[in-house]
Order: C-alpha cells, then sequence, then structure tokens
C-alpha cells in the first residue's frame, strides 16, 4: 500500500484522475430492538474492514462501490447478539465544495445489500439476506498528496427488514459504520479541446482547435480587451476602451456619442443628452429630464434627489410656499404648511390626543371626566366583588356595573378600559389567569347590557401592579381590585360642501 501510494502521489492528479480506490476500516454499531450503541462506548469494538471503487462524474457528484466485512453486536438488558456482517453498497456521493481543496466534505445516499450469519458459539452458521435500503452519511476527505486521500466517513444503514438482532421481532434495525480508510485517484490526464492545458487547469475548456492559447489555455488577446485575437475584428483597439463583442469601441447608449469619450457612457437608450453625451437638464436643478419628478421646478428652489423641492418639515408643503417651514414632525397642516387643531380645542392634532374630540390642554386635548365619573370609577375599585378564587360576579356589584353602562350610554365617545388585579395569594400564573377572567366577566356584563364590544377592553394584571403591601390583610384588599378607566372614540368629522 505504501508503495502504491508512493507512485500514485508522483504521478497523479485528483481531479484529472477521475477514478478512485479505497481501503476502509473501522467499526459498526447497531440501534434496534434491544437498544441504541450508536454514539456510545459502553458496547464492546465490533470492527469491519472494506473496500471502495468510486468514478468521478463531476466536480461535485461521485458514483461509487462500497464493500465491506465484520462482526456487529450489543449487549443489553433485553438480550443481546453478535452477527458476522458483509455489505454492498452503491451510492451517489455529493461534495459540497470543488476537487480543488485541501479539506473535502461531502454527503451520500444510495443502497445495497446485506448479509448476516451468526457469530457466536454454539449457533447455526445460517446466513441471511437483506437490503440496506437507504444507506446514507456524511464523510471527509483530507488530500495528502496528489492523488492520496485519507478519508473519515459516517455511514447510517437500514436494514429493511427484522430479525438479525438474535431474531427478536420489533422494529426494523439501524447499522452505523465509523470508518477511515485510504483511498487513490488513478486514471489519464483530460484535454478535451486539445490545447495542451489540461481540463481541471484550463480557464476555457472549448477553445476551437488551432488556436493559439495562453497559460491558462485561453485563446491570446494582444489588445487585452477581451476579446481574442482569432474573432477581433478592431484589433488595436486602445487600452481600457470597452468593446463590443467583435471588439470594436461601444456606444452601449447608442446616443451617438462612443462610450470611452462619452462623460456619460450607460444614458438610458431614448434619453436626450448634450454634446458630452449626457443627459439633459431643462430646468437646471441638477436633475436630469428622464429623472425629474417635478420637471418645471422654478430657478433657483432647492430640490431633492428626485428634483423636486425639498420640504424639510415633511409636511406635503414645500419649503419655498410654507409659511411655516418648520412645523414639528407629524403635524397635520393647512395648505400654508401650518398646524391643524381640527376640534378647535386649543391642543394642535399632532399633540392631541383626542384631535376631533374638543378636550382641554391640560388633558392633552382629551375631554376631562366629570367628578360624578371619577367617584363611580373610584367605587368600582373595591365595589365590583367577585367570589373567591373565582370570575363570578356577586349580585351587591351590579348597582356600580349598572351606573357605568349608563355613563357608556350617556357618553359615546368613551371606550372603556378593564384592568383586572389580584393580591399575590397563590401562583402568579394562576392569578394572572383569575384576574383576565374578572376583568372579562365585566366586560361580558356590560355588553350583556347593550355596550358595543368596540367600545370595551379588558386586559388581566395578576399581582404585577399592586397599589399597596400585600403583608397586611388590608393591603392585599386594596390590590384585589378592578380598574376603570376612559379611552376616547374620535369621531369622523365630514367637511361641509358649500
Amino acid at each position: 500500500m505504501v508503495g502504491l501510494a508512493f507512485v500514485l502521489s508522483i504521478s497523479a492528479q485528483t481531479v484529472d484522475k477521475r477514478w478512485n480506490v479505497g481501503l476502509h476500516g473501522g467499526a459498526i454499531q447497531y440501534n434496534g430492538d434491544l437498544g441504541n450503541a450508536f454514539y456510545k462506548t459502553d458496547q464492546p469494538f465490533y470492527g469491519f474492514g472494506g473496500l471502495s471503487l468510486s468514478r468521478l462524474l463531476g466536480n461535485r457528484l461521485d458514483i461509487s462501490l462500497l464493500m465491506t466485512k465484520g462482526e456487529t453486536g450489543f449487549r443489553g438488558e433485553q438480550g443481546s447478539f453478535r452477527q458476522q456482517l458483509t455489505t454492498g453498497t452503491i451510492n451517489f456521493r455529493l461534495n459540497l465544495i470543488g476537487a480543488d481543496y485541501f479539506v473535502r466534505p461531502y454527503l451520500f445516499a444510495g443502497g445495497g445489500i446485506m448479509m448476516f450469519a451468526n457469530a457466536m458459539e454454539g449457533t447455526n452458521n445460517v446466513e441471511r439476506f437483506d437490503f440496506a435500503a437507504p444507506s446514507f452519511g456524511a464523510g471527509l476527505n483530507l488530500r495528502l498528496g496528489k492523488a492520496v486521500i485519507l478519508n473519515l466517513q459516517e455511514t447510517f444503514m437500514y436494514s429493511t427488514s427484522d430479525g438479525k438482532d438474535d431474531f427478536v421481532k420489533g422494529s426494523n434495525d439501524f447499522f452505523l459504520h465509523h470508518s477511515v480508510g485510504l483511498t487513490f485517484n488513478f486514471g489519464q490526464k483530460r484535454d478535451a479541446d486539445g490545447d495542451g492545458v489540461a481540463d481541471r487547469l484550463d480557464k476555457c475548456p472549448d477553445t476551437p482547435a488551432g488556436v493559439v492559447v495562453d497559460a491558462d489555455g485561453c485563446p491570446l488577446d494582444a489588445d487585452g480587451d477581451g476579446v481574442p485575437d482569432y474573432l477581433d475584428k478592431c484589433a488595436n483597439t486602445p487600452a481600457g476602451v470597452a468593446v463590443d463583442q467583435f471588439g470594436c469601441p461601444l456606444d452601449k447608449d447608442k446616443d451617438g456619442v462612443p462610450d470611452y469619450l462619452d462623460k456619460c457612457p450607460n444614458t438610458e437608450i431614448g434619453v436626450k443628452v448634450d454634446a458630452d453625451g449626457c443627459p439633459l437638464d431643462s430646468d437646471n436643478d441638477g436633475v436630469a429630464d428622464h429623472l425629474d419628478k417635478c420637471p418645471n421646478t422654478p430657478a433657483g428652489v432647492q430640490v431633492d434627489e428626485s428634483g423636486c423641492p425639498l420640504d424639510e418639515d415633511k409636511d406635503g408643503v414645500p419649503d419655498y410656499l410654507d409659511k411655516c417651514p418648520q412645523t414639528p414632525k407629524n403635524a397635520t397642516v393647512d395648505e400654508f404648511g401650518c398646524t391643524l387643531d381640527t376640534d378647535g380645542d386649543g391642543v394642535p392634532d399632532y399633540l392631541d390626543k383626542c384631535p376631533t374630540v374638543a378636550g382641554t390642554v391640560e388633558n392633552q386635548g382629551c375631554p376631562e371626566l366629570t367628578k360624578e365619573v371619577k367617584t363611580l370609577f373610584q367605587k368600582a375599585l373595591q365595589g365590583i366583588k367577585f367570589d373567591t378564587g373565582k370570575s363570578t360576579i356577586k349580585p351587591v356589584s351590579y348597582p356600580i356595573l349598572d351606573a357605568v353602562v349608563k355613563v357608556m350610554n350617556e357618553n359615546p365617545t368613551y371606550k372603556l378600559i378593564i384592568g383586572g388585579h389580584t393580591d399575590n395569594v397563590g401562583g402568579e400564573a394562576m392569578n394572572m389567569t383569575l384576574s383576565k377572567d374578572r376583568a372579562e366577566s365585566v366586560s361580558v356584563y356590560l355588553i350583556g347590557k347593550g355596550i358595543s364590544p368596540e367600545r370595551i377592553s379588558a386586559s388581566g394584571y395578576g399581582l404585577t401592579q399592586p397599589v399597596d403591601d400585600n403583608s397586611t390583610a388590608a393591603g392585599r384588599t386594596r390590590n384585589r381590585r378592578v380598574e376603570l378607566s376612559v379611552e376616547f372614540i374620535e369621531k369622523v368629522i365630514v367637511p361641509v360642501k358649500n
């Protein structure tokens, strides 16, 4: 083997030599009805040896024949067995990177046959055949020389029938081959186009016969324009000038100015250009006409990249017409660029949390709740009662809830926010669920009294937002509560037409 490796390593080249033969050895592990020995070290060692023969089909694809002979077995609480195992499989191998790399990982899959024979003393040497369907795995090739390769491989073989593990019936068995080996490439150098440069080094593998090539196997190109001499109709093109397929200077944009003289050589076809081949800019705003979304911008007006007048505050009114050029971001403005106050409450829309409902400056543009409503919501904190540990509302709570219904009916812009809270008695998850259920119970009651579901939002917070100390009974009582608050539903304001 050493002698063969030496001969091949001094004369072979991996990609040129498309055949490969290998010697392998390693261990077999079992996974079946009796247990799983994959990647475990508490089982006896069962070895094997093998031979491989493979053929390179392409830079990334091989087909290979692998034959192994050895033993397999298992020792476990449910039983044990030991058998001879001979396999023969044909696999397709997908190399994950090209053949010129030192380290070359791969995946493979295929199938074949498996032959089992008893190897334990005192048993009949009965041979049984089975199919390995599928056979699959992964491996790593490490190139030691031009033709010598160290191979590491993990092979999974699935037995298509059962009974190999001491004839215990159950699910079909898997066998895992851990292998290491040396493989050798052989074959003849390939030069498909006959230009004297091997295919694996030939950057131009389809050069026509008789054409003079360089060291990379590509046709000579004296003027370096990318068109080989035997096709070049303009053999003396100045260095660096872009050319067409015939080696002549390009005029890609067909504007009448050759590219190497054209200051704008990539002008779109059909775009009008000046004497230098650059697109026209009629309004002289720095944006070419074919890109200018505002082609008639008045002289002297600053524009953005689209050719339209600048609008620094992004309010939709260009700066040169904007009477309020520093309007805050996201503010709604009128035709002169000044801030709107739709509901006329003295709070501009962009600051108004209720922009279509008149409110107060102190309440950020939203209406103030009446003293009566605030008092009612305060009573609700402890006045809405539930059965202990449940979400069932006690009848004593109905008067307060009915009063809330009345408030909601009298104030159609109200959206009621219901928050359920608990003390710290019980688990966190249980309290979270209980608080949500109690808030939902209040919501269901109000909906049952005719309040639209769209006007109610219910959430549970469990014990996360205490208002008092849970270490005292009074504190826990305050923490067990239902909080009511209000958001305001915006009114749709329809402009009055004259």
